[in-house]
């Protein structure tokens, strides 16, 4: 496993710098402009970076996350990483702790002898004993596999070509070197798109292999498989951990902040996940175009396919396969996808068309009122017409979270209206003090609340002073319930102890169109 994905990184690493050799011989051949010092500088901010960020990143975490790195872990979990790390011949990780009830882990640091792995309390109020050994065994992974290293020697392409970019595309001159000089520039801009969507790739292939690992470490691939629709789909057993809820300052969680923040839907009667709950969060992904194109520009693998693979290891370790979906496609869903691409891409059209026609009646001195006035107002009329998509005016129906997850035609442009009542249990960004958002569950799950007032320091200032007086208090929400792949409500209000909290982007949005409709009538006006 690990020489294959030995093989796959070199490979992938060596693309990446043939690319930034062929550009650099490119400069030497046809221009006199030495790019040898912006390389080196380049290497060592990147070198400076991979040695200092583990250390600037424990301050992050001690002063905006309130993390503690001295908690004592479960006995179960520790003797676990200790036996991992035997076999693996790495050293026990350093362990962070945030004590904040949504589930979230991740790994830092610079080689898998420094890692830093960081847990949540509310993965342990979550997953069974078996399951958080095998989520720790996918960050362990990450960490046995050098991931941090690999991507950081990846990453230096990027970079180095973007600065490329910068210093030649700028160029202003007219000479003949000059334009071949922003002609490479403006080359390097596209070796430097390509080049981020491959680092995606390595970064997804990865992924892959941290899931790999942690069956392999495990042996019980059906308990990542179940440990990921929890903290990734949303789908749960009826039951939290009555242990580790009793006793918060004790308990660990984990989850990948990458993935779904969807985390928790009640299972069937046996205590098991309900399969077909788990097949009804998987549609989306399976059958909504948008979930490619997510995926496509994501560190990680779609949930539903990370799932899938695991599931194929199942009888390796003589278990049956976790989950295998089945269900059928009732329509191809590829109407909906080019309907909200066309409702998404008119406001830009509208506003380089209004652009040229007024330089054009500006040129022929015509009226230039009533171009500009008309052209206001089909830019208002195809903006508006993807805000209501966005926020749609259907009455805000009484649902649930496992309704929510079931639903495929939802995107980042197309909403459900929504009301949910529940509890939160934490920040958006676990242990962030800095984020205003919020994680409510309810009776059948867990979901993402986005609480985004119009101006952002209020955001900001509701975090630090006001957000944790809604934690663990029952709370109903009305808002617009999208996917863009994590699931998640834009809040409009939020109804607390009989206090109604409200957030104005709607309503703001709504004044600037009435402004704009006013506007353009009064250029028309004008005109005449």
């Amino acid at each position: 496993m690990k020489k294959n994905l030995l093989g796959i990184s070199l490979m992938t690493i060596t693309g990446l710098y043939f690319l930034l050799a062929a550009i650099i011989i490119l400069i030497a051949l046809v221009t006199d402009i030495p790019v040898l010092y912006g390389i080196i500088a380049s290497i060592v901010v990147l070198i400076l970076q991979f040695l200092i960020s583990p250390w600037l990143t424990d301050l992050s975490m001690k002063w905006f996350y309130k993390a503690t790195f001295d908690h004592e872990l479960p006995d179960n979990v520790k003797q676990f990483i200790t036996e991992v790390c035997e076999q693996n011949k790495m050293k026990y990780p350093k362990i962070g702790y945030i004590d904040d009830g949504a589930p979230n882990a991740f790994t830092y640091g610079r080689t898998k002898n420094d890692a830093r792995v960081i847990l949540t309390r509310g993965i342990f109020e979550l997953l069974n004993e078996e399951e958080v050994k095998a989520v720790v065994g996918h960050e362990l992974g990450h960490a046995s596999h050098y991931d941090m290293l690999f991507m950081t020697v990846a990453q230096l392409v990027p970079l180095v070509l973007y600065g490329i970019y910068e210093i030649f595309a700028r160029t202003n001159s007219d000479s003949d070197s000059d334009n071949k000089a922003q002609l490479i520039g403006y080359l390097a801009y596209v070796l430097y798109v390509i080049s981020n969507y491959i680092i995606l790739m390595l970064s997804r292939t990865r992924e892959y292999y941290a899931d790999s690992f942690s069956i392999e470490v495990t042996k019980n691939p059906n308990a990542l498989a179940s440990a990921l629709v929890k903290i990734g789909y949303g789908l749960s057993t009826a039951e939290t951990n009555p242990k580790h809820s009793a006793a918060r300052s004790n308990a660990l969680g984990i989850f990948d902040s990458k993935t779904s923040k969807a985390l928790i839907v009640s299972s069937q009667d046996n205590g098991e996940v309900s399969k077909d709950n788990i097949k009804q969060a998987m549609k989306w992904e399976q059958w909504n175009i948008w979930a490619k194109w997510y995926e496509f520009n994501s560190t990680h693998p779609l949930i539903s396919k990370r799932l899938l693979a695991i599931s194929e290891r199942s009888r390796d370790f003589n278990q049956e396969p976790y989950i295998v979906f089945d269900l059928k496609k009732e329509e191809s869903y590829v109407d909906d996808f080019l309907i909200e691409l066309l409702i998404n891409a008119l406001p830009f059209f509208a506003f380089i068309i209004a652009l040229v026609l007024c330089a054009l009646t500006l040129a022929s001195e015509g009226n230039i009122f009533l171009t500009a006035g008309i052209s206001l107002l089909a830019i208002e009329l195809f903006s508006f017409i993807k805000f209501r998509r966005r926020y749609s005016n259907k009455p805000f129906k009484e649902t649930n979270v496992r309704d929510l997850l079931s639903e495929v035609k939802v995107s980042h442009i197309t909403s459900i209206p929504c009301s949910l009542e529940g509890t939160i249990i934490g920040r958006g960004n676990p242990g962030c003090i800095f984020n205003e958002d919020f994680v409510i569950k309810d009776e059948t799950g867990i979901l993402f609340l986005d609480y985004n007032q119009p101006i952002n320091i209020i955001n900001k200032i509701f975090a630090l002073f006001k957000s944790k007086e809604y934690f663990d208090k029952v709370i109903k929400v009305n808002g617009w319930y999208r996917r863009s792949p994590v699931p998640y409500v834009e809040l409009k209000t939020m109804e607390i102890d009989g206090v109604v909290k409200k957030v104005y982007t709607y309503t703001l949005n709504i004044a600037l169109y009435i402004i704009m409709l006013i506007a353009a009538i009064v250029l028309i006006v004008m005109s005449l």
